[in-house]
């Protein structure tokens, strides 16, 4: 396959995922987003190691991959607390949050 159309998927993954960042209420659908906007640089960091013949881009993807893993564990705990003590995960409400 060429390396544009790899190109291609990435940018369009990466623009799903911005509209999911943007438009979603839900805490767990934002943390998805998130996750495929970082799927979306991974492949496009395998496409340009591809391309250059280099493994710099593999390792960057890994590095990628252990952020994307530490991202969903905290995320996730921190929505959990959220819902125990609020009941809901919406994003309108937790800005309301006084300290």
């Amino acid at each position: 396959m060429l390396t544009s159309q790899f190109l291609l998927l990435g940018a369009i993954l990466f623009c799903i995922g911005v509209y999911g960042v943007i438009a979603r209420k839900n805490a767990v659908l934002v943390l998805m987003s998130i996750e495929l906007i970082l799927n979306s640089v991974n492949i496009n960091l395998l496409a340009f190691a591809l391309r250059n013949g280099s493994a710099d881009g593999h390792t960057f993807a890994l590095y990628i991959i252990a952020v994307a893993a530490a991202e969903v564990g905290v995320g996730l705990a921190l929505v959990l607390l959220v819902y125990r003590n609020r009941r809901s995960i919406s994003l309108d409400e937790l800005s309301e949050m006084r300290g």
